[in-house]
């Protein structure tokens, strides 16, 4: 794996140390999803990213590789990993206890030359949108990098942590602002409406739909 280009390091990507990963299961699929955000892991998002895996796959944005382990996708599906932090690539491709497709650091805001052109049936990005910095305006710029990695009738998909106007409860509330100030997070001002106005951009087919406080979409059909 090449070494990535000089470029800011974003806080959203370098709080994941060894450390942070090996809590990240616990505290976040399992806790804070419960309890903070009120969408459960096992319940709503795992079922999510499952059915729209593609046999030509990319995870974007990978974590600890959790939803790699548990998706059970057929042995046939070639699955690549693209994440700014080299850390969270290998633990998921640890993880995932099978060949990887290529594992890929990039900065999905700014490139994904690291890809050459490939494409792909699927590309998920799960807890990736309120990790990157700025407006969901400007998010929208993984959108422009993915999409010319998405097959004609492939289907970007993933989850994320909805802003202030979700009404999250007192430990939401709570972790939002902690996390916003920390620079972790970067969603304030994240909207139903916004994702869909940034996506839109992009694909001409948009689906979402929330669950407690995240938002689950998929888009296909790349403008």
């Amino acid at each position: 794996m090449p070494p990535i280009p000089e470029s800011p390091r974003r806080a959203g990507a370098a709080v994941y140390s060894s450390f942070v990963l090996a809590l990240y299961d616990a505290w976040v699929l399992g806790f804070s999803n419960r309890f903070a955000w009120q969408c459960p892991t096992r319940e709503v998002l795992l079922p999510f990213f499952r059915k729209h895996a593609g046999r030509r796959h990319l995870d974007v944005g990978v974590g600890t590789g959790w939803y790699l382990a548990h998706a059970h996708t057929p042995a046939s599906y070639d699955v690549a990993l693209l994440d700014l932090n080299p850390n969270c690539l290998h633990a998921a491709a640890h993880r995932m206890e099978r060949p990887n497709d290529g594992l890929f650091q990039a900065d999905v805001l700014a490139s994904t030359a690291p890809l050459q052109g490939r494409r792909f049936d699927a590309i998920s990005l799960f807890y990736l949108l309120h990790c990157l910095p700025g407006p969901m305006a400007a998010k929208a710029a993984a959108f422009a990098n993915l999409k010319q990695h998405l097959a004609a009738d492939g289907v970007l998909y993933g989850a994320t942590i909805l802003g202030d106007e979700a009404g999250h409860n007192a430990l939401g509330r709570l972790l939002m602002k902690t996390y916003n100030r920390k620079g972790i997070f970067s969603n304030g001002g994240d909207t139903v409406e916004a994702l869909r106005d940034a996506l839109s951009l992009h694909f001409q087919d948009v689906e979402i739909t929330e669950r407690g406080k995240v938002a689950l979409f998929a888009a296909r059909q790349p403008r």
